[in-house]
């Protein structure tokens, strides 16, 4: 059985990764309205790397007898004023992230929910990946500066990616 305060704060994140996906998903819809059509395919397989996210925390709850309880989703910005803002901003927010998952590590450790520990091992690992993806994008991004052909070169690079989400114990 899932403690109270993990539970609560395992739903809480529910709502963090919902909204990272909502936060990627309007970012995605920002670069198809720029004309970036590989950058905007590239946001919106992190949206739904995020909704990944957000249902393995909500079937963690429902597993360990808890209740999910949704929580609301704030809106996202819709406009960045370049790809480099837009993608320093995800970087920004992959650090929160990264934040928060360590926050319910401390909070496993504190309750001594060894489940939770073992689970949320996953997550840590994921944030790492997340962080360094995030940074090689933004390294790109201000090593083409404003110049056309690199930034057609990158937008057809990410136009490239496909979800493939990565299992437990990769």
């Amino acid at each position: 059985m899932i403690g109270e305060k993990m539970q609560e704060a395992l739903n809480k994140q529910v709502e963090e990764e919902l909204y990272s996906g909502y936060l990627y998903l309007s970012m995605s819809a920002h670069f198809s309205d720029s004309g970036l059509p590989g950058f905007a395919n590239w946001m919106r397989i992190q949206a739904k790397e995020e909704q990944m996210h957000a249902m393995k925390l909500y079937d963690y709850i429902n597993e360990r007898g808890g209740k999910v309880t949704l929580l609301a989703i704030k809106q996202p910005p819709a406009e960045w004023p370049t790809p480099l803002k837009a993608f320093e901003d995800a970087l920004g927010h992959e650090r929160y992230i990264t934040g928060l998952i360590n926050k319910l590590m401390d909070l496993a450790i504190a309750e001594k929910d060894h489940a939770a520990n073992s689970f949320l091992q996953w997550f840590i690992e994921e944030q790492v990946e997340e962080e360094a993806t995030a940074t090689e994008n933004v390294d790109k991004l201000k090593m083409v500066g404003g110049d056309g052909r690199g930034m057609l070169m990158l937008d057809r690079e990410m136009a490239q990616r496909v979800f493939t989400p990565r299992a437990a114990g990769e």
